[in-house]
C-alpha cells in the first residue's frame, strides 16, 4: 500500500492568540500550525522549524487569531423582509409579519438564505446555524435550498428543521395555509434528517428536530419531536420563554409555565437548546442547569422587540451551556454576530449584576466555545486546541478603530467590528481581506434585493 500523502500545512506566526479553551490560554505572540483539516499545535513565539508541505506562511502581526464565531438561532429566510414592523413586540411583529412569511418560496429562501450566511461568513462566523419553520404548501424544497447555500459558501452548518402545526383555526399566529399537519411535519423531518444529517467529527452539515415555538406548535408535535430526535440521534431546538406574553400564553393554555411545560412534553436534556430564555425565574435556571439544557442568547433581538434582558450571568454561574444568536434579520437587521458579541456585554451591564455582569473574554467564550456547546460540538470546533478542527479567524487589530486599544481581546469585544483577514473553515479559506472567495457578494446583494421586492408584490396581490 502507498503511503498517504503528507498533509498541506499553514502556518501561521507573531499573532496574539485567545484559545479559549478550559484555561483561556492567550499567547501575546504565538503561532498556529494547521494541517489539512485539523489544528496540528501552537503556542508561544515562532512555528517549529522544518515543517514540510507548508503551502502557506501568514504573517500576523497585528492580529489577533480566535476560533471561529458560533452563531446557534437564526432565521435565514427574514433576510428578505428586514426593516419592517420596527415599532412592535413580539407577538404584534409576528402578526404583522406572518401573512408576508407566508408567501415564500424557493427562490426567495434561497436568495434569503446567501444574503444572510454571507452577512456572518465575512464577519467571523465559520459554524452558522437556521431554525426554519415557515413551509407554505406548493413551496418547493426549502430545506435543500438553505443546506445548499450554506454548502456553496463554504462554512460549517446545522440546520434546525422547524415545523408548525397550531394555525389559526386553532388558536395560533401563523396562517392556516402556512402550517403542516402533524404527521407531515414529523415525516418532512425525519427525511431531512435522514438526507442530510452527517454524524462524523468533521461534519459539515447537521441537522437538528425543531418545532417553532410552544404558541405555534401542538403539544402533540412537541412530545412526538422529542421521541424522533432522540430516534434518530440528533438534537433538538426551540423557541422558550422569550417574552411576558409567552409566559401567560403557557398558563392559560397549558395551566403551568414554559419551563415546567418543556419538562413535561420531554424538552430538556443535553440534547436541547433553546432560544432567547429571557424571562427565566431561579427554578427555571435550576433546571436547565440540572439537565444541561442550552440556550441561544439574542441579545440585539431581544432589544428590538423589547423583550427583555436574560439572566445570561445567572445562568453561566449556574452551569447553564450559553451560545450566542444572531436570530431573524427581521428582527436583528445587522445580521452579523460580532454585534452579539458586544450587546451581550453591553446589554446584561443594565441588568441585576452591573459592571460584573460579563467581562470580554467571557463574551467572546459565548460567540465560540459556548455556541459549539449548545450544537454539541464543542469536542470538534469552538475552541484553538490541537486535533480540534481548523475553524478560525484572523481579525485585524492595528487599524484606525482598535491600534489604541491595547488588549487584542477588549479590542474585539468592545470595539467595532474588526475587520477579517482571514478565515478558515475545515482548514480552508473562506474569507480573506473582508471578501467572501467562493461566492459573489454584489450578485448576492443584488439576487436578495429582486426576491424581497417579488416577495412584497405578491404578499400585496394575496
Amino acid at each position: 500500500m502507498a503511503p498517504s500523502a503528507a498533509p498541506q500545512r499553514t502556518v501561521i506566526e507573531n499573532v496574539a492568540i485567545a484559545t479559549v479553551d478550559a484555561q483561556d490560554t492567550e499567547y501575546a505572540s504565538g503561532h498556529i500550525v494547521v494541517a489539512g483539516h485539523r489544528i496540528e499545535s501552537l503556542g508561544a513565539g515562532r512555528a517549529p522549524e522544518g515543517l514540510e508541505n507548508v503551502v502557506r506562511r501568514v504573517d500576523g502581526t497585528g492580529h489577533l487569531v480566535t476560533p471561529g464565531l458560533v452563531n446557534t438561532h437564526h432565521h435565514f429566510y427574514q433576510w428578505i423582509t428586514r426593516g419592517l414592523a420596527t415599532d412592535h413586540n413580539l407577538f404584534d411583529w409576528l402578526v404583522a409579519l406572518y401573512p408576508t412569511w407566508a408567501r415564500i418560496d424557493e427562490d426567495m429562501v434561497r436568495a434569503a438564505a446567501r444574503g444572510s450566511l454571507a452577512m456572518m461568513a465575512r464577519g467571523g462566523v465559520t459554524t452558522a446555524m437556521d431554525h426554519h419553520y415557515v413551509y407554505p404548501r406548493g413551496s418547493g424544497d426549502l430545506s435543500g435550498a438553505i443546506i445548499g447555500a450554506a454548502r456553496d459558501m463554504g462554512v460549517r452548518f446545522t440546520l434546525a428543521r422547524g415545523s408548525m402545526d397550531r394555525g389559526e383555526k386553532d388558536g395560533g399566529l401563523p396562517p392556516d395555509f402556512a402550517v403542516e399537519s402533524l404527521e407531515g411535519a414529523l415525516a418532512a423531518t425525519e427525511e431531512t434528517v435522514k438526507e442530510h444529517h452527517d454524524a462524523s467529527f468533521d461534519a459539515m452539515t447537521q441537522v437538528a428536530v425543531a418545532p417553532c415555538s410552544p404558541f405555534s406548535v401542538s403539544t402533540e408535535l412537541m412530545k412526538q419531536g422529542a421521541a424522533l430526535a432522540r430516534r434518530l440521534g440528533v438534537r433538538l431546538h426551540t423557541h422558550g420563554s422569550e417574552t411576558v406574553e409567552e409566559e401567560k400564553f403557557c398558563h392559560e393554555l397549558f395551566g403551568m409555565g414554559p419551563t415546567d411545560y418543556f419538562a413535561s412534553t420531554g424538552w430538556l436534556g443535553e440534547d436541547v437548546w433553546m432560544a432567547h430564555c429571557v424571562h427565566m425565574n431561579d427554578d427555571d435556571i435550576a433546571a436547565f442547569a440540572r439537565t444541561g439544557t442550552g440556550v441561544a442568547h439574542c441579545p440585539s433581538s431581544n432589544a428590538r422587540l423589547a423583550a427583555g434582558i436574560a439572566r445570561v450571568p445567572d445562568m453561566l454561574r449556574a452551569g447553564v451551556p450559553v451560545g450566542l444568536g444572531v436570530d431573524g434579520t427581521a428582527s436583528n437587521e445587522s445580521g452579523e454576530l460580532h454585534t452579539e458579541l458586544r450587546n451581550a456585554l453591553l446589554i446584561n451591564r443594565l441588568g441585576a449584576h452591573k459592571e460584573a455582569a460579563l467581562t470580554a473574554r467571557q463574551a467572546l467564550r459565548l460567540g465560540t466555545y459556548g455556541g459549539a456547546q449548545v450544537l454539541g460540538r464543542a469536542g470538534q470546533i469552538g475552541s484553538l486546541e490541537a486535533g480540534k478542527l481548523a475553524d478560525l479567524v484572523l481579525w485585524k487589530t492595528d487599524g484606525i478603530g482598535h491600534s489604541t486599544i491595547a488588549d487584542p481581546v477588549t479590542a474585539l469585544v468592545f470595539g467595532a467590528a474588526a475587520p477579517v483577514t482571514l478565515s478558515l473553515v475545515n482548514g480552508e479559506p473562506v474569507v480573506e481581506h473582508g471578501r467572501l472567495l467562493r461566492v459573489d457578494e454584489d450578485e448576492i446583494a443584488r439576487t436578495a434585493r429582486a426576491e424581497a421586492q417579488r416577495l412584497a408584490r405578491v404578499a400585496a396581490g394575496s
